[in-house]
């Protein structure tokens, strides 16, 4: 577990649009060339091989005291890590995370809008000067279902680029999942039975099944479908009026989800039905705002949130019971606000399509996941990370 301190404030079936990689993005963050919309006096970034620094010097071996840093651009959220080596663990020394709804329309349209690419840069400006200012030693920097769908997602990756000096690696949905696994992990609830660990995203939802056996979980099926708390969201129509409307829209929402969850369902039935107990994790705004309002807290707090075990039971009447309230009032709701008093109904319908195939009694909570694990991988990649792609069949870093 990573500790922390104060911050300073399937096989998967279809292509996706655009370059996917699972490589590392090894370099120093320097002011960005500029550009009509920077900054004057700005300076351009400059890629430095693994083994030296931005002057071309040779790089000294990484310590305990070296700052690495993950971001990841998510289709609702830009989240940034940064943190120091701590024996096997790591301590976060700087943390920054920002609703920026980069995926806004795009399930209607195709195409990032100008105003979610705007609120994305707004978002990502504030990241390049955290890793400016924490001298950050090696960091990877990542996007996912938004980039990877909108088809002018690679025109708003030079745009991040020339205006940042950030290099986004638009990661593909394995990658993805992968990372997940390993940022979370370690949560997982002890016990011999298989186990599923899932991460709702903005754009999609990644469902992987593992073999926990070992100190890094063996990845046996995974899938990802398109589906996140915003693409859900915009894709089925309003019903808000009343009660009734709210609950059969949120009927349509897990019909749609669970049609897409079909194959993996299928392949995982016998491993569903075994008489050992299974066990279940999730990764995501949805799980932990959920076991927020399990616990009735005042305010969002991690620590209480972060590993907690919770019945799966209490946590579809908690879906049932939000799905079927209007947004005003889901607002109100401590720890839901009006940020994601929307969304929050989208990703309760995922929930349930997923305890619907994969019915575990308990669900384990995680407030980890991709940031994590890339901040696992680098740390392990020591001095000379390789490019690499993302295994077909293993979490490891």
């Amino acid at each position: 577990m990573a500790d922390f301190s104060p911050p300073d404030s399937d096989r998967r079936p279809g292509a996706r649009r655009g370059k996917t990689s699972g490589k590392v993005a090894d370099f120093r963050y320097k002011r960005p060339a500029p550009t009509d919309k920077s900054k004057p006096g700005s300076r351009p970034v400059r890629r430095s091989d693994a083994r030296s620094d931005a002057r071309g010097e040779p790089r000294s071996a990484p310590h305990r005291n070296q700052a690495y840093a993950a971001l990841d651009l998510g289709t609702n959220n830009c989240r940034l890590l940064i943190a120091r080596p701590a024996g096997e663990n790591f301590t976060v020394i700087d943390a920054f995370s920002r609703v920026v709804r980069l995926g806004e329309g795009l399930a209607m349209s195709g195409r990032l809008s100008d105003a979610a690419m705007d609120r994305a840069l707004g978002a990502l400006r504030i990241c390049a000067e955290k890793l400016r200012r924490r001298h950050v030693y090696l960091a990877r920097s990542v996007a996912t279902e938004a980039c990877r769908r909108a088809v002018n997602g690679a025109e708003f990756i030079e745009r991040v680029r020339q205006e940042t000096g950030i290099v986004l690696d638009v990661i593909s949905a394995q990658e993805e999942a992968r990372l997940a696994v390993l940022g979370c992990h370690i949560l997982l609830e002890r016990g011999e039975g298989p186990a599923v660990i899932f991460d709702i995203g903005g754009g999609s939802t990644e469902l992987v099944l593992i073999e926990p056996e070992g100190p890094v979980p063996r990845i046996l099926d995974w899938q990802s479908v398109p589906w996140g708390v915003v693409s859900l969201t915009d894709m089925v129509a309003r019903g808000e009026r009343t009660a009734e409307g709210r609950l059969a829209r949120y009927a349509e929402m897990r019909r749609v989800v669970a049609e897409s969850f079909a194959p993996f369902a299928e392949r995982i039935a016998g491993a569903a039905q075994t008489e050992r107990e299974i066990r279940l994790l999730g990764t995501s705004g949805t799980v932990t705002t959920l076991a927020s309002v399990h616990l009735e807290l005042p305010q969002y707090d991690r620590r209480a949130v972060d590993g907690l075990i919770v019945p799966s039971s209490d946590m579809r009447a908690i879906s049932t019971r939000l799905a079927g309230m209007s947004a005003e009032e889901r607002g109100r709701l401590p720890c839901i606000g009006n940020d994601r008093a929307e969304l929050v109904v989208a990703g309760c319908a995922i929930l349930e399509a997923i305890l619907d195939i994969w019915p575990a009694e308990r669900l384990g909570v995680a407030d980890r996941g991709i940031r994590e694990g890339i901040l696992r991988s680098l740390m392990a990649a020591g001095v000379a990370p390789a490019s690499r792609q993302a295994p077909q069949a293993s979490a490891s870093a």
